[in-house]
This record gives structure tokens, C-alpha cells and sequence, in this order.
């Protein structure tokens, strides 16, 4: 069992509430323990006891009780990796992610970007997600290098304050006179476990109003190329949301054709041309700079191999 030991909070850590902050420092305890151990008063901040919600403040000295750990030896390590970086100043990192890669470990994944970009930059006192992407969907996400930083980014996403446009290829001619979807989600799980999400009624008891805005870029043989904005951030919104209107995202695992997705990985659907990933990429976003104030506009370009499947497309004029 270790001994107690006491953490001066850093600029790292400035602003976290306390059971967040032990969390994180007590990688491997249950959070149940975690918050046992704040309810007994063992956990002290600056030799008083503190609630679960208590913000730290610089310089504040926090007494964490012995706790045993896990065994840091029994899991293996996330392996060092550095991203395409798109713009990276003193608050933030902008990568272009590849797909494939969850953005952080859990859920079967050992280690993410997250993870793995902080084994690459050791020395880095503040590396945390401002926000998501599934792990098939490539393209722009930020990592906010100080807590200020990660608040105010936050807030901006919260508040629906930023601009996050998605290319999609989608299976079938798109109308292009559908140009908003405005239809509830419900997330679930699934027998197995697995989170997923369908489309629902607007009265239905645990749907959730979600809006996506659609325009048509390229229409192909067989596919559309689409610029998608969301409005809402729900959870798989987009790959739903296409999906529920008969089109769904080409190659998308969960709510695509999984006939067409095989055909298209082995390259029956294109001749010559196999795809093998789900045809989502967050190719632009705005926000404004959490510092400066400064409108910042960034862009992704589409991934070879999305650029190598569009070249093997016939092109269809629209009316």
C-alpha cells in the first residue's frame, strides 16, 4: 500500500473539479472508492476537507490518501505517435486524423490519440480532447494543450458557436432539394453492449431533436459526395441521419449497406478500386481562438484514398 501523499495543483490542473482531478491521478481505483474516500474526509485541500465539486486553484495543496493501485506493469503501454498536425500554437493542437483511430483508449481500444500522443510528447504538461470523432471518421480534432484553453474550446462546442463541416459519400442520388434533416435520435445499447442509435418519432419518450444541415458537392454513378454541417451534436448523428433518409455513408459498418460495404472492400463494387473504410471526414472547422479571440478557420483535405475512390467514379451532370 502506498503512503498518502500530497500534490501541489499545477497549471495543468488549475479549475478541475476534485473527483475529476483523482480520477485521472489515481489511474486503475474504482470511482466508487474514489468518492468513498472524498465523502470520509480523507482527501484533504489545503488541510480541509472538500467536496466531490470543489474547483482546484493554483498553488492548492490536495492530501491524497494511500489507496492501492493497479499494477501499471499489467498494461501495456500506448505506443509514442505524432498526427498530421494542422495548426498547433501554445493552446492548441489541430490533427488531421487518420481513420481508424479512436480518438482515446476504452471499450476494447487500449490507447487512442490521446494516449498515444502524450507518450510522443512526454514532456507536454496538458494534453486533453476539446472534442470527439468515431474512430472511422478521419479528419480535424482538437487537443487543447492548457486547461483555459480545453474550458473556453468546450464552451465555444457546447454553445454550438463553431462551424464543423463533414465531407460524406453516400450511396445513390441524393435529392438536392433535401437540405435539412430534422429528426430525433435515440441512443442505445444493444444486447452485446454496443452504444447505437436509431431514428425516432418526435414524441418519443427519450428522442433527442437533432438537426443536420446537407449539400450536394458532386453527384456519381451510384453515389452522391455531400457537405454536411450539424447543428446538434448527437452521437453517430450524421451516419444516422443519412442513413435514415435511404442513403447511407459508404462503407459505414454499423448503418450502412453491408453488402455493398464487402463488395466495396474488395473492390467488385469499383472495378479496380477498393475502399475500405467509412466515407466520413471532418474536412473544416471554425471556432474562435480560446486566447485571442481570433476567428480561426481550418481545413482538412480529403484522404488519398477518399481522392483515389472519387477519380474511379463517373462523374453525373445535374440538371
Amino acid at each position: 500500500m502506498p503512503a498518502a501523499q500530497t500534490v501541489a495543483i499545477d497549471e495543468g490542473s488549475e479549475g478541475q473539479r476534485l473527483d475529476n482531478f483523482l480520477v485521472k491521478l489515481l489511474k486503475g481505483v474504482p470511482k466508487t472508492h474514489v468518492y468513498r474516500v472524498i465523502r470520509s474526509g480523507e482527501v484533504r485541500v489545503n488541510k480541509g476537507r472538500a467536496s466531490a465539486d470543489t474547483r482546484l486553484a493554483l498553488g492548492d495543496l490536495v492530501r491524497v490518501p494511500p489507496v492501492r493501485m493497479a499494477d501499471p506493469t499489467t498494461a501495456p503501454a500506448a505506443p509514442a505517435r505524432e498526427f498530421p498536425v494542422v495548426h498547433e500554437d501554445e493552446h492548441l493542437i489541430a490533427i488531421n486524423k487518420p481513420a481508424g483511430v479512436a480518438v482515446h483508449g476504452g471499450s476494447g481500444v487500449s490507447s487512442g490519440v490521446i494516449e498515444q500522443l502524450r507518450q510522443a510528447r512526454p514532456t507536454a504538461r496538458f494534453l486533453e480532447l476539446v472534442h470527439r470523432l468515431d474512430k472511422e471518421t478521419s479528419g480535424l480534432l482538437l487537443i487543447a494543450k492548457k486547461r483555459s484553453a480545453l474550458v473556453a474550446l468546450q464552451d465555444q462546442f457546447r454553445g454550438r458557436e463553431t462551424g464543423k463541416t463533414y465531407a460524406a459519400l453516400v450511396i445513390g442520388a441524393w435529392p438536392a432539394k433535401k437540405k435539412v434533416i430534422d429528426v430525433a435520435l435515440h441512443k442505445f445499447l444493444t444486447a452485446e453492449g454496443e452504444r447505437r442509435v436509431r431514428a425516432v418519432d418526435d414524441d418519443h419518450d427519450e428522442g433527442r431533436r437533432s438537426i443536420t444541415l446537407v449539400s450536394v458537392v458532386q453527384a456519381y454513378a451510384g453515389f452522391t459526395l455531400l457537405d454536411v454541417t450539424i447543428k446538434t451534436g448527437r452521437t453517430h448523428q450524421i451516419r444516422v441521419h443519412l442513413a435514415s433518409e435511404g442513403h447511407p455513408i459508404a462503407g459505414d459498418e454499423k448503418y450502412g449497406d453491408f453488402a455493398l460495404n464487402k463488395a466495396l472492400a474488395k473492390g467488385d463494387a469499383v472495378k479496380g478500386q477498393r475502399f475500405e473504410r467509412m466515407f466520413l471526414h471532418a474536412r473544416r472547422l471554425r471556432f474562435q481562438h480560446p486566447a485571442s479571440g481570433e476567428a480561426i478557420e481550418l481545413l482538412a483535405p480529403l484522404p488519398a484514398e477518399c481522392e483515389a475512390f472519387l477519380q474511379a467514379l463517373p462523374p453525373v451532370e445535374t440538371p
